[in-house]
């Protein structure tokens, strides 16, 4: 498998979920949590595969960051074939949409779109919440999708996931196999690497110490099957290879 990291940029989130980009100028003033956004492609023998889609980022001319990242590596939107997501927050949908003259469409026009229902049903019951940008995921669910009812199975013979709660109540992590390994996307309750250095319970999380426990359970596994594990927010490495 290839795996193309499709980084948006390094920002800053404020406390009502504002995201601001990062740079040499404002880098030591502005205040908030740190974090990359950091969508991933993996592209395997059978299928393109996005993992997240980021916030929609655009340059200064106006163009989205991760279509530039696509271009450069010879990669239409329209060869995506699948688009998992972990969960619903603002920063992990709104990469999706892209707004038209005439409404809004989906920037992966032939993609299947996977999304665990119960997930959706979280996001619904929280109007208000600041980490869910509501009109986009109204106009997401609109888009043909792959709803996931089960607490785990297999997409393909080479997708797998689990339901596995902590970030959110239904956040579901991802496995993607071949014969030349595995790569696994913890999502937020693994989104950088000193999550594995320090055995912290985040009260970010909707349940901080399952997400704790969880990422002890991978480290150990990611050891002795020698995963790579692929890092959302971490701000300075994509892929973390045991």
């Amino acid at each position: 498998m290839k795996i193309i990291p499709l980084k948006e940029g390094n920002f800053s989130a404020s406390k009502t979920k504002d995201f601001t980009l990062l740079t040499e100028e404002n880098s030591d003033t502005v205040k908030g949590i740190k974090m990359s956004v950091q969508p991933f492609l993996i592209i395997t023998k059978k299928d393109y595969i996005i993992l997240d889609a980021g916030i929609g980022w655009e340059n200064n001319a106006g163009r989205s960051v991760i279509s530039e990242i696509l271009e450069r590596e010879n990669i239409s939107p329209g060869q995506i074939t699948k688009v998992l997501l972990s969960h619903l927050h603002k920063d992990h949908i709104e990469g999706m949409i892209k707004y038209t003259d005439t409404g809004f469409d989906s920037c992966f026009p032939n993609a299947e779109i996977y999304i665990q229902k119960r997930e959706l049903d979280f996001a619904m019951e929280n109007k208000g919440n600041p980490s869910f940008d509501f009109t986009a995921l109204e106009k997401l669910i609109q888009l043909p999708i792959v709803w996931m009812n089960d607490n785990k199975g297999q997409i393909t013979e080479e997708i797998s996931y689990e339901v596995v709660g902590g970030h959110t109540p239904f956040m579901q992590v991802f496995w993607i196999t071949d014969e030349t390994g595995t790569a696994f996307y913890g999502a937020d309750n693994l989104p950088q690497a000193s999550y594995l250095k320090y055995h912290v319970a985040y009260k970010s999380d909707y349940d901080g110490r399952k997400a704790m426990e969880l990422r002890q359970v991978w480290q150990k596994e990611a050891e002795e099957k020698h995963w790579k594990i692929l890092l959302y927010h971490d701000l300075d490495q994509a892929v973390l290879t045991f």
